[in-house]
């Protein structure tokens, strides 16, 4: 007799693939009926109850008219607050500023505090917004190559203080945890980027929106926490969009330490930079605020999924290297050892009709490899790997 399947976790591994389809975002509805997708950093799951119930409330009320938020929005307290408990970070509700996300948020930072032809430092790979931000903004990239070690990704501190020193860099962008490889860096290492950063006086500018999806015994720290001088350079990127799977309602915030570059984005025309809709704020009130117990299922599931990818792509790939995530739910897959002769995105998605993300987009660096979204469901996820294990596996011994 067969055994029954494992029914998995309620809320998160009962999806079904007609309801996804069905489904009007970009990461279902774009691709082929007979695909998969597993690129777009979307979770296949249902939002959260809790903001359901807070955003069912706000019409039920009929209540969308302009909102009375004389000194900001109410997302600003309850940012610093969840800072606090969470993090011990004593963050200022005074100094948050609502954006409609975080790509508008990286925008408008490095234009009020770098000019044309600046250097920035980036971390490669990375999330190709990001990249593509730098190049349209015309600033000079500065790599901060992440590194693959047996110990997993890792940043040269020394080759960074060169290159920093050597280009006059002004700025840093620093994607902690991060795109697409999962690191969360430690405080030992974000040490050593605020030394570089005080030697050469950079602005910081922290991107911690996968803050929210850290793997026990793994910890976020936020780079503005290290210290005084840190908390004075350093503009902080985040939002419950990722943490909580609310990409649509179009909410992020930004926490500025310097005194001169808030009072410069203060200064700005009033709207210039467009405003945040009260139901994105009451959406990510709601799952900051009353959201923790599906969070906590949430990266229950994650858990599994991220050591589920792991296992497959060790056993049935062993020459792909893979290491395991320490945040995010997204897999990032050195497929060069393979030696395809081609795009493994292309590979993969005509021989096992699943669509993943990676490659130059991503950097320089990223040739070869994939990135695999497992924030699904555990059926979903097994007919994805099973899907790519074969693409990947088929005349190459895997």
């Amino acid at each position: 007799m067969t055994p029954a399947r494992d029914p998995g976790t309620p809320g998160f591994d009962d999806v079904d693939l007609a309801w996804l389809r069905a489904r009007g975002s970009v990461k279902w509805h774009r691709p082929d009926e007979d695909v998969l997708p597993a690129w777009v950093a979307d979770m296949d799951f249902p939002t959260p109850p809790p903001v359901v119930a807070a955003l069912r409330e706000a019409i039920d009320r009929r209540d969308l008219g302009y909102p009375d938020w004389p000194d900001g929005s109410p997302l600003r307290a309850v940012f610093a607050r969840r800072m606090a408990e969470r993090y011990g970070w004593a963050a200022s509700a005074d100094r948050v500023r609502e954006q409609t996300d975080l790509i508008q948020c990286l925008q408008l930072v490095l234009h009020l505090a770098t000019s044309d032809g600046d250097a920035v430092a980036v971390q490669v790979p990375n999330y190709p917004p990001f990249l593509a931000t730098l190049r349209t903004m015309n600033r000079q990239v500065v790599p901060m190559e992440m590194e693959d070690t047996d110990e997993g990704w890792r940043m040269d501190f020394a080759a960074l203080d060169s290159a920093v020193k050597q280009s006059g860099c002004k700025a840093l962008v620093l994607v902690n945890p991060h795109n697409p490889t999962g690191r969360v860096l430690t405080s030992d290492e974000l040490g050593e980027i605020a030394a570089i950063a005080r030697r050469h006086d950079l602005l910081v500018i922290s991107d911690e929106i996968h803050a929210d999806l850290t793997y026990a015994p793994h910890r976020h720290i936020p780079f503005a926490s290290l210290s005084d001088d840190a908390a004075q350079r350093t503009v902080t990127l985040t939002s419950a969009t990722k943490g909580f799977n609310l990409a649509a309602v179009r909410c992020a915030v930004t926490h500025y330490g310097p005194d001169r570059l808030l009072a410069l984005r203060d200064s700005q025309p009033p709207d210039l930079y467009g405003t945040v809709s009260p139901l994105g704020v009451i959406a990510s009130q709601a799952a900051w605020e009353d959201g923790d117990v599906w969070h906590r299922d949430l990266l229950s599931v994650l858990d599994r999924n991220r050591r589920r990818v792991h296992e497959v792509v060790s056993r049935q790939l062993p020459l792909v290297r893979h290491h395991l995530p320490e945040a995010t739910y997204l897999g990032w897959l050195d497929t060069r050892p393979l030696n395809l002769g081609e795009s493994p995105v292309e590979r993969v998605l005509r021989e096992g009709r699943v669509l993943l993300d990676g490659g130059a987009a991503f950097g320089s660096n990223a040739d070869g490899f994939l990135r695999l979204n497992f924030a699904t469901s555990q059926q979903v996820l097994d007919d994805i790997l099973e899907r790519v294990t074969a693409a990947l596996g088929a005349r190459n011994g895997g």
